[in-house]
């Protein structure tokens, strides 16, 4: 049964989808004509600004209302419940940056994103070797957020099993000053200030925002401050220039780490095994310029330059124990417990669009090339200096990374009938990775070694318009995901020095049919079916001693279902619903450590005992069966009154590859928000209070996976509250 995608695996969850399917035509009917319900225009499916109702793929956009009103405006988890196939879980846990998941991509990941491409104002976030971070996102600046998922988001290189963009807001056509101050539970505070402007050929916005907070867990002591700013140019009619600018510091954040089970059930709020022995947290400080250069030479082709540059410094004291450190079997190699990394990183990216006809019918294409370099100075330290432990001691890593990656892309889309367009591309990407190690001593040899990957990625797509009201697509294509730095540092064989050479790039078959669909003028209703096919499958191998190893399993598959509805209902009541069905397994059986360990020290190669099979069936730990989000929100003009009843719900998901190692619990959760708005001459002020987790669940909200020491789970806060002000004075 579980073999066939059939419309029964959505049992119990579609039934309120249907429920409301059935009442939409008379919701339009009822509708007032003025409230219309539009698809929003995005850029990151095709690099040309377009209604994504029109494209033949699947893209959603969460614009900066979804984003900002009534949310504390720290992570993206807030508002991407709304985006089908998307998971963005809170780790609560400062140390460690939001973990990202699109149709299962990304499930794997230990800290930061990976198998997801990020990007800010055109600029990549996603470093050359695949791995990226989302604690630089400005949102109280963000105008929207892109969502792509499916094959087309290969046309951006390694690492794309998905596309997240945010977008600046351009500056306000008056001068403007705004500030806001957010207080909530575990003394939760945050303060932001901004100024906006716009003259004769520029506008600019800035804004500077600080983020405290106790956390809801031990040892879970946040600090964030940022800085972001964007200035447009408008050099001449057909020339305009886009400077941005980040900044972020964030000293001595706690790291709680995860809870074993029986942790969980004892004492939620506690902080993992040694966390506070250790004092584990991390600190870190990232700053980067971007410049975006646009020239229209003529009506029909135009021009587009980037370059940026950036600095990150990253420093995370680990628990890892003394013993593991020094003396235990497998570990005479081990990094320590201090790890530091100073990076710096840049890049260019150069294209050329033309926009014409084709056989006499719309034609449009883009050609560029790519090129992005990441130097790492990392260095690991003992964590101990005597009986002192939690300090920076003795070097026991010293070395060099560099990762690059040189690609070369096409793609274009070719309207051949007024019902028919077809779209298409195709990328290169040749990614480099290399190390020189300069720490050699007794019992750690040289682990210095390089690598190169290329693929090539192309994809297709087609949209035929039904009626004027409903469009199908279909689209399909491949796509590559490199291993990151990280997971190449280590052999998950210990008695073997130098990079994990053996693990090589997971490659993707990836194939969406679908349909977009107006109901009235009031709803809109998206829906698509998709399978994706993966050789070499890239999971954690190893897990222990502040080691974590990965290694390639043969096959692996990701099916599914994606529906969203989005309806304008009478009264100025708004409803929203977004639903993931999805079966992400391995397709072929394979051994992997126990866990925990058998010996207590780490997997010893050639003893079976170590190993257990996996077998083929078996469910991709981390990843979700299903996902539902539902919204009621209701607007008083007059009064300025507004309100929402948010609800999530998701299944269970395994912790580990063997089921019987353990599983986060699926949940049921239900936020509330309301808010108020006045506006008094040149003044705008605005209330808001929110509760989350109103009825006080116990869930887990994230899990680590294939933890060594069955330290798999990370929970999330029970009942919470936050209150916000606002106030915005234009000139």
């Amino acid at each position: 049964m579980n073999n066939i995608f059939t419309i029964r695996c959505l049992r119990n969850q579609l039934i309120m989808a249907g429920m409301f399917g059935l009442s939409l035509p008379s919701i339009a009917d009822e509708a007032v004509e003025t409230n219309i319900v539009a698809a929003p225009v995005v850029v990151t499916g095709t690099r040309v600004e377009q209604n994504s109702f029109d494209l033949p793929m699947s893209i959603d956009a969460t614009d900066a209302e979804q984003i900002q009103e009534g949310q504390l405006k720290v992570n993206l988890s807030e508002s991407s419940s709304r985006v089908p196939g998307v998971v963005v879980n809170n780790r609560n846990n400062p140390a460690q940056d939001l973990a990202i998941q699109i149709r299962g991509f990304g499930a794997r990941s230990a800290f930061g994103v990976r198998g997801v491409r990020l990007y800010a104002d055109g600029i990549p976030v996603t470093m050359p070797d695949g791995q990226g971070q989302t604690g630089t996102f400005n949102l109280d600046t963000a105008s929207r957020v892109e969502y792509l998922r499916g094959p087309f988001s290969a046309l951006y290189g390694n690492s794309s099993g998905g596309v997240v963009q945010i977008f600046t807001k351009d500056g306000e056509k008056d001068p403007t000053l705004s500030g806001s101050t957010t207080f909530g539970s575990y003394n939760t505070r945050r303060e932001s200030i901004g100024f906006s402007n716009s003259g004769d050929g520029f506008d600019y916005i800035i804004n500077a925002n600080t983020y405290r907070s106790d956390g809801y867990r031990d040892q879970s002591d946040t600090r964030r401050d940022t800085l972001h700013g964007k200035i447009n140019f408008k050099i001449n009619d057909d020339t305009k220039l886009t400077l941005v600018a980040t900044a972020l510091d964030q000293p001595d954040n706690k790291d709680p780490q995860g809870l074993t089970a029986a942790q969980l059930k004892a004492d939620r709020k506690q902080a993992g095994t040694n966390s506070e022995l250790f004092n584990t947290r991390v600190s870190r400080d990232h700053q980067q310029v971007g410049a975006t250069l646009e020239h229209n030479f003529t009506p029909n082709d135009t021009a587009r330059l980037m370059t940026y540059y950036g600095q990150r410094d990253n420093e995370q004291f680990q628990s890892v124990s003394v013993a593991a450190q020094t003396t235990a079997p497998g570990f005479q190699g081990s990094g320590g417990g201090v790890a530091v990394i100073d990076r710096s990183f840049g890049g260019v990216d150069a294209r050329w669009t033309h926009k014409g006809e084709l056989v006499s019918s719309p034609f449009n294409f883009t050609v560029g090339l790519n090129y992005d370099l990441m130097n790492d100075d990392r260095t690991g330290y003992e964590n101990f200096i005597g009986t002192t432990l939690g300090v920076k001691g003795k070097l026991r890593r010293d070395e060099k990374n560099e990762a690059k990656n040189f690609d070369q892309y096409a793609q274009a889309t070719w309207d051949i009938h007024p019902r028919w367009s077809v779209s298409g591309g195709v990328r290169h990407s040749r990614v480099s990775f290399k190390t020189k190690d300069h720490f050699i001593a007794t019992g750690n040899g040289d682990d210095s070694g390089s690598v190169d990957f290329s693929e090539t990625t192309p994809v297709l797509g087609a949209i035929f318009k039904l009626t004027d009201s409903i469009n199908l697509f279909a689209n399909a294509g491949e796509s590559f995901e490199t291993p990151t730095f990280v997971e190449m540092a280590y052999n998950p064989d210990f008695t073997k020095s130098g990079l994990n050479l053996d693990l090589k790039p997971s490659t993707s078959s990836q194939y969406e049919i679908g349909a977009k669909a107006f109901v009235g003028v009031n709803t809109l209703v998206n829906v698509a079916l998709f399978k994706i096919d993966t050789d070499d499958e890239i999971v954690v191998a190893t897990s222990q001693g502040g080691r974590t190893t990965y290694r390639n399993v043969p096959t692996s598959e990701r099916k599914g279902l994606e529906l969203s509805l989005d309806s304008q209902l009478p009264n100025d009541v708004r409803l929203y619903l977004a639903y993931t069905l999805l079966d992400a397994k391995f397709t072929d059986s394979f051994s992997t450590c126990q866990t925990p360990f058998p010996n207590g020290t780490s997997c010893r190669f050639g003893i079976p005992g170590d190993f257990e099979t996996i077998a083929s069936g078996s469910k991709i730990p981390g990843t979700y069966r299903y996902n539902l989000y539902g919204e009621v929100s209701w607007k008083h003009e007059p009064t300025g009154f507004s309100t929402a009843l948010e609800m999530r719900k998701s299944s269970d998901t395994n912790a580990s590859f063997n089921a019987a190692d353990g599983k986060a619990d699926g949940y049921t959760v239900f936020n509330w928000r309301g808010g108020l708005s006045q506006t008094m001459n040149n003044w705008k002020f605005a209330e808001f209070v929110r509760i989350e987790n109103m009825f006080d669940q116990e869930y887990v909200g994230s899990v680590r996976v294939a933890d060594g020491n069955q330290r798999f789970f990370e929970p999330a806060p029970t009942r919470n509250w936050l209150f916000g002000l606002n106030a915005a004075y234009e000139f």
